[in-house]
């Protein structure tokens, strides 16, 4: 899949915004005439109250795909995707996810793929069948990226303590051959401080990597999302 036109969205942690990043992404591929596919490897907390990552996805594209196309796995607790699969008596299975995320792209021009949690989260760690609980080598969220060989974008927050989070980030993703294109704040005030400005601009220039910065959305209207123009 390394031929297909899109990104693979990561963040630094939980709750910094890939989500939104993911969606404006799509939105943006969708503005200028393309026809756009979502991908999501699994998704955790259905039993939480709201839209879910990939209902918003799905909107945010224009697309027509199943939830089983967008995210081949969905768990109610909010968990690391490795144990929510365990605690319903499942396993991920690898060659699904590259499967499924192929499809996809096979589907539009472009596509946007949405991580779990950060770029070392397990998607797989233990191996249910055979020995039980004998240890298999993890395949992590940074494999997936790698196998599908799209560009990275980073989603981090603009506030302090953003300046490690988001270089350690890159330094595992290019340990792992992967390609940076952006590095995206959110959400950004309208008013930055000193701080959010210099975060902005050290990451920039030790990172060697461009970074965009994204406002708060009103996620139930997406024809007021600004453009988030990454290359």
């Amino acid at each position: 899949m390394a031929t297909a036109k899109g990104f693979f969205v990561t963040g630094t942690g939980t709750e910094v915004g890939k989500t939104v990043v993911a969606a404006a992404l799509a939105q943006n591929l969708r503005r200028k005439g393309s026809t756009v596919a979502v991908f999501k490897p699994a998704v955790t907390g259905l039993d939480e109250p709201g839209e879910t990552d990939h209902a918003l996805l799905r909107r945010a594209a224009g697309s027509e795909q199943s939830d089983d196309e967008i995210a081949p796995y969905r768990y109610g607790p909010p968990a690391s995707p490795h144990l929510a699969a365990a605690q319903a008596g499942q396993e991920i299975d690898p060659e699904r996810l590259r499967d499924a995320a192929r499809a996809a792209a096979a589907g539009a021009e472009c596509i946007v793929c949405e991580g779990v949690g950060g770029l070392l989260v397990p998607l797989v760690w233990r191996v249910c069948s055979g020995m039980r609980n004998k240890l298999a080598r993890p395949y992590l969220v940074r494999d997936l990226a790698v196998d599908l060989g799209l560009p990275l974008v980073i989603a981090a927050s603009p506030g302090l303590g953003t300046i490690n989070h988001t270089l350690l980030t890159l330094e595992s993703a290019r340990a792992a051959g992967l390609s940076v294109a952006a590095a995206v704040l959110t959400p950004w005030p309208e008013e930055p401080d000193a701080t959010e400005r210099s975060n902005q601009e050290t990451i920039e220039s030790l990172g060697e990597v461009p970074v965009r910065t994204l406002r708060q959305l009103d996620l139930n209207e997406p024809e007021s999302w600004p453009e988030l123009q990454i290359d």
